[in-house]
């Protein structure tokens, strides 16, 4: 059984600030900033408002204040990263490579850009690379959410098939974050596969005790009751996740079963 359970951490700032020059007064004059600052303001507030239009899900806006953002700076991170993000969602996956390589090339050590990208190779089925680049992210001692790395680098050793290194990689992201989802789903995912179906079903009730119902753990959550052999546990599952995510990937292989 294999599942997606990754999770994409991006953080940028959301603050809005004024563009161009400052006017001066006779009483406090005000320094006008060189052109270089400006066109980096002005990437930063173009990645904001890309950023924002992205999570209404206005992708064609977003896009194009992402496309003036790198005008303004081909170099900022953070705008490569939201860009990536954005054509991953519309499954432009060759652009959304390139943004996400180009964000680790800027930032060679960047704890999340190196997770970002790793994450974006796992899901293409490109494991050993990806471990590198989550190995990248966990080097950096600024990297302030470690878990998150941890927790999809165990997720994609799941997928490689290495399922005592996933193991021990999710128990160390679960030590430094109880709470981390993704992590609680991809163990789950572990233990069914070891044949420890109740410590499997343990973990999922945490895992939708804070993330909810997804097609991922509805799936896991309907293997895990047939192999405890309750069938109306099963049907539940399985009910669920026809009705609320018909055209997911989990539920067309639950149809495809009979």
């Amino acid at each position: 059984m294999r599942h997606k359970s990754f999770l994409l951490g991006i953080a940028i700032a959301a603050s809005s600030l004024l563009l161009g020059g400052c006017g001066n007064t006779a009483s406090s004059p005000v320094k006008k900033e060189d052109p270089k600052t400006q066109r980096q303001e002005a990437a930063r507030v173009h990645t904001e408002l890309g950023q924002k239009y992205l999570q209404q899900g206005k992708s064609e806006i977003a896009l194009e204040k992402l496309n003036k953002a790198l005008e303004f700076d081909p170099d900022y991170v953070d705008a490569h990263t939201v860009i990536a993000v954005l054509y991953e969602s519309i499954n432009d996956k060759a652009k959304a490579e390139e943004h996400y390589r180009r964000a680790v090339q800027l930032k060679p050590k960047g704890g999340a850009e190196n997770n970002n990208y790793g994450r974006f190779l796992c899901m293409q089925g490109r494991y050993g690379e990806a471990e590198d680049y989550f190995k990248k992210a966990l080097a950096d001692p600024f990297y302030d959410t470690p878990a998150l790395a941890m927790s999809n680098a165990g997720s994609c050793l799941l997928h490689a098939g290495k399922r005592d290194e996933a193991e021990d990689m999710l128990r160390k992201a679960l030590t430094v974050n109880p709470n981390d989802a993704g992590a609680l789903l991809s163990m789950g995912g572990v233990l069914y596969e070891k044949g420890e179906y109740l410590n499997a079903r343990g973990f999922l009730q945490r895992y939708e005790a804070i993330a909810g119902a997804q097609p991922a753990s509805l799936l896991l959550g309907r293997n895990i009751e047939l192999r405890m052999g309750n069938a109306s546990g099963a049907s539940e599952y399985s009910r669920k996740l026809l009705r609320n995510f018909p055209q997911s990937p989990e539920a067309v292989s639950l149809n495809a079963q009979g």
